[in-house]
């Protein structure tokens, strides 16, 4: 029966902490109204999740303190002895889970939410202290325990209550009005100086440094050596949508409305655009709690590089961007990451939607299918390792193949193109490229697999060396890195091996550096790592090169240190307020 009880005191506790939890993702995401119908949702979806869970620990905690006893531990049903330990350990780890999340989603947050965030957090911090002076004062006086049960569900209850007063009852996000499509009314101006974009998914500047220093990557090497480089600081949390969509704007999430990867469907209609981390938050969506719904050029609340570009007589091409489906009206052409998706679907071939303008169908529909037939060299490829390696490079072979063909048809003054593959599969080959950061791959796994991630990266070299052979002398190349990928930890490795996928060896969740290439004849030649640039600085910095002005609402900067200070001297910076009105 003393087991009963334990359960019932852990489901206690897990209630408490589960409350705490859920305090954070109302924090995270302020614009959801704490009405009973998004309220019963979230506790259905999310609660129930962490709920389960936390009773599972709290239970273990319990039974080990029974095995650990000297006496026999048989607490009551609802035992104020055990709740006022559990909550204070409950309070001080959400203290810590809020501090943290705090910190790493600092420049994803509003005012206002960072404000009452923080206000949370000395809340449980407080709590946690409140506890652990009423466990001592029941020590001293323990036939008073209604009235320390008293005081315990005051102090919880206030512990959950004062925080989602603090938070409110939630704030619509205000859209800020801004035109939906670039108006084309400027004629095209023909300018010399050309931009080349190749954007990298998850590539890692210090892979790259090693494999040059070695006479590997020669592309990469070259431009190690006669351009600039700068470390890049990212986003968390390092989605690829978050992180681009930065990169196309040159603001925050605050500004540009992009805060994550997508939405996260709750139960009932209602979506969280954060969800938390350090606490397995997205197991939710694993695990089917949560339905992830993809984000849409709409979701943009300001204007693009490219959309300001267009408007100021630039012709642009974009391919394999994120957030571009519906595609919108650009100077040029724009090819959605989406299309490899959709074009080749029954519906696709008439749907457009992913492609500006759409008379161009018919040709990129060829050229997809003429590279999605080509089989892609891939290391050692079995039937396991197929989508790990296979279907990102074959995804980077059809955007190369359209980047190629549409660059041809239609010539741009300024072209972005992404590129995918680095992240999948880097995500489950790092550990075969960096075998010393884990210890546990043996030489016929080496064998196998150790030149699976540099095999993606030598294709990136091959793209690179055809862009370097273009480049005029008043033109410039930059290579951007949104977010690097280092070795998962320890910990997360075990827990990815008990209730994830235990093949994962890579991440970007605490956000590491991208990097920034320039090549040129206007740059700086140097590899100086230093200073410290940032994803946001990319939009200001090509804009500033083409001799546009820069918004001052602008969270970025133009890298004016990348130039060579002849160019800077006859070339100086100016501002508008902003481009969206």
């Amino acid at each position: 029966m003393r087991y009963l009880r334990m359960l019932s005191n852990s489901v206690a506790a897990a209630s408490v902490a589960t409350a705490y939890v859920l305090v954070l993702v109302l924090n995270l995401n302020p614009a959801l109204p704490l009405d009973h119908a998004h309220l019963t949702s979230l506790v259905t979806t999310v609660g129930l999740f962490y709920a389960v869970h936390l009773t599972v620990i709290c239970y273990i905690l319990l039974v080990l303190r029974q095995l650990l006893a000297r006496e026999v531990f048989s607490p009551a049903w609802i035992s104020v002895g055990v709740m006022v330990w559990l909550s204070a350990a409950a309070s001080m780890a959400g203290a810590a889970l809020m501090w943290r999340n705090l910190v790493t989603f600092a420049l994803v947050l509003d005012e206002p939410t960072l404000t009452a965030l923080e206000r949370s957090l000395i809340v449980l911090a407080v709590t946690a202290v409140l506890c652990l002076v009423l466990a001592r004062l029941r020590q001293r006086e323990p036939e008073a325990r209604w009235v320390w049960a008293f005081l315990l569900a005051l102090i919880v209850g206030g512990s959950i209550g004062v925080p989602l007063a603090l938070r409110g009852p939630g704030r619509p996000l205000v859209l800020e009005a801004r035109p939906i499509d670039a108006p084309l009314e400027v004629t095209a101006v023909e300018r010399s100086a050309r931009v080349t974009v190749i954007a990298l998914d998850a590539a890692s500047l210090d892979l790259i440094t090693g494999a040059t220093a070695e006479g590997r990557l020669p592309n990469f090497g070259r431009i190690l050596d006669a351009g600039a480089v700068r470390h890049l600081a990212t986003l968390h949390s390092t989605s690829a949508e978050a992180v681009w969509a930065a990169v196309a704007t040159g603001k925050l999430p605050q500004k540009n409305g992009v805060r994550s990867n997508g939405l996260y469907q709750l139960a009932g209609g209602a979506s969280l655009q954060l969800l938390p981390n350090y606490c397995f938050a997205h197991g939710l969506e694993r695990f089917g709690f949560l339905a992830e719904q993809s984000y849409t050029s709409a979701t943009f609340r300001t204007r693009t590089l490219w959309s300001i570009l267009s408007t100021d007589g630039f012709a642009v091409g974009v391919v394999g961007w994120p957030l571009t489906r519906p595609a919108p009206l650009v100077r040029g052409y724009l090819v959605s990451d989406m299309y490899h998706r959709l074009a080749l679907t029954p519906s696709g071939i008439d749907d457009a939607s992913a492609l500006y303008p759409p008379e161009l169908q018919a040709d990129t529909l060829a050229a997809m299918e003429a590279a999605a037939s080509e089989i892609p060299s891939v290391v050692n490829v079995s039937l396991v390792d197929e989508a790990r390696q296979a279907t990102p490079e074959r995804t980077d072979r059809i955007y190369d193949r359209l980047a190629q063909m549409l660059a041809r048809m239609r010539p741009a003054q300024v072209t972005l193109t992404r590129y995918q593959s680095l992240d999948p599969v880097g995500h489950y080959f790092l550990r075969y490229a960096m075998p010393s950061e884990f210890g546990d791959v043996t030489d016929e796994e080496r064998r196998r697999f150790g030149s699976v991630l540099e095999h993606h990266y030598a294709l990136i070299d091959e793209v690179i060396g055809r862009a370097m052979a273009t480049v005029g002398p008043n033109d410039l190349l930059l290579i951007v890195s949104g977010y690097g990928m280092e070795p998962l930890g320890f910990a997360k490795r075990l827990a990815e091996r008990v209730i994830g996928d235990p093949d994962i060896s890579g991440t970007h969740e605490a956000a590491p550096d991208g990097f920034l290439m320039a090549y040129g004849a206007t740059v700086a030649k140097g590899r100086r790592l230093q200073p410290r640039a940032s994803v946001v600085d990319v939009t200001p910095t090509i804009l500033y090169f083409l001799g546009l002005p820069i918004g001052r609402d602008m969270d970025g900067y133009a890298r004016t240190d990348l130039f060579q200070r002849s160019f800077t001297d006859e070339r100086p910076m100016t501002f508008i307020p902003t481009y969206d009105r």
